[in-house]
């Protein structure tokens, strides 16, 4: 084998065995990333543990690769546009969210910046992309649900609570993605022929009016959307559901880890890793505006079997079949 040939070979062969990060990086680049989050910080380590770890996984590291800044707004809205106006002055590469409220005042804060959401319920409907396929713009990203999810979420507490009659569902009004879910919630309700109590959950301080007035009420089922206020406070809602003995179901299972009794939702954690993906595309040249929103294809459902049993319900068998997860 002659000199030329080896060179060839052994420089094929050194291609083949860089480091992700090579090709995901321009040569001494170091990037800057920009969070911001509805949540306590607190509340969203785990999601923002889940992006670094897929970060990890495409042979970014952090420190060397990208550094990162954080903003949280604690459940608290009305911080949002300027904490997105500071991101953007810090003249970050890219800009993570979670949440159409964070999606919606990033894309009033910057039309350059790339962008990539999560957890947005409906970024067509929201006016946050164009289409799904073709997002426009610099924003692309997760949604988190589908049409007929809230059907499924009255299907399986209609099952845990078969003497449902009195149900409600807590949100912000303010949240233009729960604004929807609600909306959808209602023509769902209106088929099993119930009547469905709209309560606002503007902030934590409206955590304890609100289960006053459905014991008030005597609601006997509750909907539990999640937003940056009710996942910030998941704990004191979970206790306060269980205090006022209130079934109720949730969009997402770390509120039955915190001791909540169903969810039904997407597996937040395994989005979030998904994120990097979208992060390494664009790092690599892709334009948000070419990159497919995604939709969640699979739904989990976990079952807290000992708050079942605090309320006095008995877990169906087509319930403890279908479950992914059954906390005993």
């Amino acid at each position: 084998m002659n000199k030329r040939r080896k060179l060839v070979i052994a420089l094929a062969v050194g291609a083949l065995t860089l480091p992700l990060r090579a090709y995901g990086q321009q040569q001494g680049k170091v990037w800057r990333i920009g969070f911001i989050w509805g949540q306590s910080r607190a509340t969203a380590q785990a999601d923002i543990d889940s992006i670094l770890r897929g970060m990890r996984e495409l042979g970014y590291v952090e420190g060397r690769d990208f550094t990162t800044e954080y903003r949280w707004a604690d459940g608290n809205t009305k911080l949002l546009p300027a904490m997105a106006a500071e991101i953007v002055r810090l003249k970050v590469d890219l800009i993570v969210t979670r949440g159409t409220p964070v999606a919606l005042a990033v894309k009033s804060a910057t039309r350059e910046i790339p962008v990539v959401f999560s957890s947005v319920s409906d970024p067509v409907e929201t006016g946050i992309v164009s289409t799904l396929a073709r997002p426009g713009a610099n924003l692309t990203g997760w949604s988190n649900m589908l049409p007929d999810t809230s059907g499924k979420l009255l299907e399986l507490l209609k099952a845990m609570v078969p003497r449902m009659s009195r149900l409600a569902v807590v949100a912000d009004p303010g949240n233009a993605g729960k604004a929807l879910e609600v909306k959808l919630l209602q023509k769902a309700v209106e088929r099993l022929g119930l009547p469905l109590r709209s309560i606002e959950l503007r902030t934590a301080s409206d955590i304890d009016s609100a289960f006053a007035q459905m014991s008030l009420e005597r609601t006997n089922a509750l909907i539990v959307l999640a937003d940056g206020v009710t996942t910030t406070n998941q704990r004191r809602i979970v206790e306060l559901a269980a205090k006022h003995r209130l079934p109720a179901i949730y969009q997402f299972r770390e509120f039955v880890d915190a001791g909540g009794l169903i969810s039904y939702g997407m597996n937040l954690s395994r989005q979030m890793e998904r994120i990097a993906i979208y992060v390494d595309k664009i790092f690599k040249g892709a334009k948000p505006a070419d990159l497919p929103v995604e939709q969640p294809t699979t739904f989990e459902l976990v079952i807290n079997s000992k708050a079942a049993n605090a309320l006095g319900l008995m877990i169906p068998e087509s319930l403890r079949i279908s479950a992914d997860k059954l906390i005993e």
